[in-house]
Protein backbone atom coordinates (compact mmCIF):
# COMPACT_ATOMS: atom_id res chain seq x y z
CA UNK A 1 0.00 0.00 0.00
CA UNK A 2 0.91 3.20 -0.91
CA UNK A 3 0.13 6.61 0.54
CA UNK A 4 0.23 9.56 -1.85
CA UNK A 5 0.24 13.41 -1.58
CA UNK A 6 -0.42 15.28 -4.50
CA UNK A 7 0.16 18.82 -5.17
CA UNK A 8 0.18 21.09 -8.26
CA UNK A 9 1.31 24.87 -8.48
CA UNK A 10 2.80 25.55 -5.86
CA UNK A 11 4.98 28.54 -7.61
CA UNK A 12 7.88 28.40 -4.82
CA UNK A 13 5.61 28.67 -2.00
CA UNK A 14 5.42 26.07 0.68
CA UNK A 15 2.57 26.05 2.94
CA UNK A 16 4.14 24.67 6.20
CA UNK A 17 0.66 22.98 6.76
CA UNK A 18 1.66 20.83 4.06
CA UNK A 19 3.77 19.77 5.84
CA UNK A 20 1.77 17.88 8.17
CA UNK A 21 -0.84 16.67 5.76
CA UNK A 22 1.73 14.70 3.95
CA UNK A 23 3.77 13.25 6.87
CA UNK A 24 2.04 10.08 6.45
CA UNK A 25 2.74 9.77 3.18
CA UNK A 26 5.50 7.77 1.00
CA UNK A 27 5.60 9.92 -1.73
CA UNK A 28 4.72 13.27 -3.22
CA UNK A 29 3.33 13.89 -6.88
CA UNK A 30 3.74 17.56 -7.74
CA UNK A 31 1.82 18.60 -11.01
CA UNK A 32 3.99 21.27 -12.17
CA UNK A 33 4.29 24.82 -11.97
CA UNK A 34 6.62 24.33 -9.09
CA UNK A 35 8.50 27.61 -9.47
CA UNK A 36 12.29 27.02 -8.10
CA UNK A 37 14.51 23.99 -7.87
CA UNK A 38 15.14 24.44 -4.42
CA UNK A 39 11.23 24.34 -3.98
CA UNK A 40 11.64 20.90 -5.44
CA UNK A 41 14.99 19.61 -3.93
CA UNK A 42 13.47 20.72 -0.35
CA UNK A 43 10.27 18.68 -1.05
CA UNK A 44 13.33 15.62 -2.90
CA UNK A 45 14.43 15.69 1.00
CA UNK A 46 11.07 15.52 2.95
CA UNK A 47 9.90 12.66 0.95
CA UNK A 48 10.61 10.86 -2.65
CA UNK A 49 9.59 13.55 -5.98
CA UNK A 50 7.66 12.74 -8.87
CA UNK A 51 7.38 15.75 -10.49
CA UNK A 52 6.57 17.49 -13.59
CA UNK A 53 7.74 21.06 -14.89
CA UNK A 54 4.46 23.84 -15.75
CA UNK A 55 4.36 26.71 -18.02
CA UNK A 56 5.76 28.96 -15.34
CA UNK A 57 9.13 26.60 -14.41
CA UNK A 58 12.30 27.80 -15.51
CA UNK A 59 14.64 26.21 -17.82
CA UNK A 60 16.73 24.65 -14.82
CA UNK A 61 13.54 23.11 -13.34
CA UNK A 62 12.71 21.90 -17.20
CA UNK A 63 15.90 20.12 -17.35
CA UNK A 64 15.19 18.01 -14.20
CA UNK A 65 11.55 17.52 -14.57
CA UNK A 66 10.01 16.53 -17.66
CA UNK A 67 6.68 17.57 -19.16
CA UNK A 68 4.85 14.09 -18.38
CA UNK A 69 6.05 10.96 -16.48
CA UNK A 70 3.81 7.77 -16.87
CA UNK A 71 4.71 5.13 -14.31
CA UNK A 72 2.93 2.10 -12.25
CA UNK A 73 2.71 2.01 -8.43
CA UNK A 74 0.93 -0.60 -7.29
CA UNK A 75 -0.95 -1.93 -9.98
CA UNK A 76 -2.13 1.80 -10.85
CA UNK A 77 -0.94 3.38 -13.90
CA UNK A 78 -0.19 7.00 -13.43
CA UNK A 79 0.12 10.06 -16.06
CA UNK A 80 1.16 13.19 -14.43
CA UNK A 81 1.48 16.39 -16.95
CA UNK A 82 0.86 20.38 -15.88
CA UNK A 83 -1.62 21.42 -18.68
CA UNK A 84 -4.22 17.99 -19.32
CA UNK A 85 -7.84 20.10 -19.89
CA UNK A 86 -10.75 18.56 -18.11
CA UNK A 87 -12.47 15.30 -18.95
CA UNK A 88 -14.37 15.51 -22.54
CA UNK A 89 -11.70 18.23 -23.52
CA UNK A 90 -8.10 16.60 -23.17
CA UNK A 91 -5.44 18.46 -24.36
CA UNK A 92 -4.19 16.80 -27.81
CA UNK A 93 -1.21 15.38 -26.25
CA UNK A 94 -3.01 13.50 -23.47
CA UNK A 95 -5.22 12.44 -25.21
CA UNK A 96 -2.58 10.80 -27.82
CA UNK A 97 -1.19 9.07 -24.66
CA UNK A 98 -4.43 7.84 -23.33
CA UNK A 99 -5.47 6.19 -26.81
CA UNK A 100 -2.06 4.43 -26.43
CA UNK A 101 -1.55 3.47 -22.96
CA UNK A 102 -3.77 2.74 -20.20
CA UNK A 103 -3.83 4.96 -17.63
CA UNK A 104 -5.75 4.80 -14.19
CA UNK A 105 -4.94 8.25 -12.42
CA UNK A 106 -4.16 11.61 -14.73
CA UNK A 107 -2.81 13.95 -12.16
CA UNK A 108 -2.86 17.46 -13.53
CA UNK A 109 -2.77 21.21 -12.15
CA UNK A 110 -2.72 24.63 -13.86
CA UNK A 111 -5.88 25.92 -13.23
CA UNK A 112 -5.80 26.11 -9.85
CA UNK A 113 -9.09 24.66 -9.38
CA UNK A 114 -10.12 21.56 -7.29
CA UNK A 115 -11.19 18.94 -9.09
CA UNK A 116 -11.92 15.36 -8.81
CA UNK A 117 -14.00 13.38 -11.02
CA UNK A 118 -14.36 9.49 -12.81
CA UNK A 119 -14.10 9.68 -16.46
CA UNK A 120 -16.26 7.49 -17.68
CA UNK A 121 -14.73 7.48 -21.22
CA UNK A 122 -11.33 6.55 -20.41
CA UNK A 123 -12.09 4.58 -17.28
CA UNK A 124 -9.97 6.56 -15.08
CA UNK A 125 -9.69 9.02 -12.28
CA UNK A 126 -9.06 12.64 -13.01
CA UNK A 127 -7.08 14.36 -10.24
CA UNK A 128 -6.42 18.33 -10.61
CA UNK A 129 -5.24 19.38 -7.23
CA UNK A 130 -5.65 22.92 -7.23
CA UNK A 131 -2.95 25.22 -6.53
CA UNK A 132 -1.25 25.09 -3.24
CA UNK A 133 0.58 28.43 -3.53
CA UNK A 134 -0.30 31.97 -3.23
CA UNK A 135 -0.16 33.01 -6.70
CA UNK A 136 -3.11 33.17 -8.90
CA UNK A 137 -6.87 33.94 -8.47
CA UNK A 138 -7.69 30.97 -6.73
CA UNK A 139 -8.85 32.04 -2.86
CA UNK A 140 -8.01 28.72 -0.97
CA UNK A 141 -4.76 26.71 -1.34
CA UNK A 142 -5.59 22.92 -1.76
CA UNK A 143 -3.50 19.56 -1.78
CA UNK A 144 -4.57 15.73 -1.90
CA UNK A 145 -3.87 12.74 -0.39
CA UNK A 146 -5.35 9.05 -1.21
CA UNK A 147 -3.69 5.97 -0.61
CA UNK A 148 -2.97 2.89 -3.40
CA UNK A 149 -2.97 -0.60 -3.20
CA UNK A 150 -3.16 -2.94 -5.61
CA UNK A 151 -5.47 -1.33 -7.98
CA UNK A 152 -7.92 -0.26 -5.62
CA UNK A 153 -7.77 4.07 -4.40
CA UNK A 154 -9.30 5.13 -1.82
CA UNK A 155 -9.19 7.61 1.41
CA UNK A 156 -9.17 10.42 -0.77
CA UNK A 157 -8.91 13.99 1.33
CA UNK A 158 -8.59 17.45 0.49
CA UNK A 159 -6.22 19.31 2.54
CA UNK A 160 -7.31 23.72 2.39
CA UNK A 161 -5.96 26.47 3.39
CA UNK A 162 -7.09 30.42 2.60
CA UNK A 163 -4.78 31.69 0.70
CA UNK A 164 -2.43 34.19 2.63
CA UNK A 165 -2.45 33.08 6.43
Amino acid sequence: MKAIGILSDTHGFWDKGLTEFFETCDVIWHAGDIGSLELADNLAKFKPLRAVHGNIDDYKTRLVYPETQLFTTENVNVLITHIAGTPGHYDQKVREILKEKRVNILVCGHSHILRVKYDKHWDMLYVNPGAAGNSGFHQVKTAIRLKIDGSNIFELEVWEKKRGI
